[in-house]
């Protein structure tokens, strides 16, 4: 795909358009397939448009805000956890199976730690957990 800044001979107007390739624009200009969104006219041609080049500090500051919103959003979720979870350690394993083959499901929900093999374990025995990446924060 390739992006053109098309320009209407007739009206002046500027506008974008996509194109699958040049030749596809070519194509269409040919067959008078292309016209102006203000004045209909088929005079239009493409001009050369600056090209889209991030820099490396362009890449690094945008990788940062990215990592920035994903840190904020695990923080959210952990701070949620905290408040509506009970934190039983690296008991995760021993509580949820009491909590799955118990009776009394009233229970407040759980979380701790627990190793891959005890995570799959606990899923083969037909009881769900989740898995969410843990920051380590100076609170904790």
């Amino acid at each position: 795909m390739i992006k053109y800044l098309l320009n209407c001979k007739n009206c002046n107007l500027e506008f974008e358009s996509w194109f699958a390739s040049s030749k596809e624009f070519d194509k269409l200009k040919k067959l008078k397939l292309l016209n102006c969104q203000e004045c209909n006219s088929k005079q239009i041609d493409k001009s050369l448009m600056r090209p889209n080049i991030a820099n490396s500090n362009f890449k690094i500051e945008n990788d940062n805000n990215v990592n920035k919103k994903i840190k904020k959003k695990l923080l959210e979720y952990q701070n949620f956890i905290k408040k509506n979870f009970e934190y039983v350690g690296e008991n995760f394993a021993y509580e949820a199976r009491s909590i799955h083959f118990s009776k009394k499901k009233n229970k407040k929900n759980i979380y701790g730690k627990a190793s891959i093999n005890d995570v799959k374990e606990l899923n083969d025995e037909g009881i769900e957990t989740s898995s969410i990446p843990w920051i380590e924060t100076k609170e904790n």
